[in-house]
């Protein structure tokens, strides 16, 4: 998947919080964590926004656009 949430989890650390306080706080649920945390699955939008939303900041500041080495090769060509 091209998007990585290294960001997103950077950004929890420096603020005190846990993936348990998205979680507890009803932000998005458990499998979208996963999903990002993985790297793997499609995220909705609106997780995108409910997070922005709590942690008052853009979607650029949560996640990274990495093309897949694939597609690399492609333009590459």
């Amino acid at each position: 998947m091209p998007f990585i949430y290294d960001k997103l989890f950077a950004l929890l650390k420096e603020r005190g919080l846990t993936m348990y306080s998205l979680r507890k706080d009803k932000i998005i649920g458990t499998e979208t964590l996963e999903k990002m945390r993985k790297g793997k699955g499609h995220i909705d939008t609106r997780s995108i926004e409910s997070l922005c939303k709590y942690l008052n900041c853009q979607p650029g500041d949560l996640m990274e656009y990495v093309p897949d080495a694939q597609d690399y090769n492609k333009e590459g060509e």
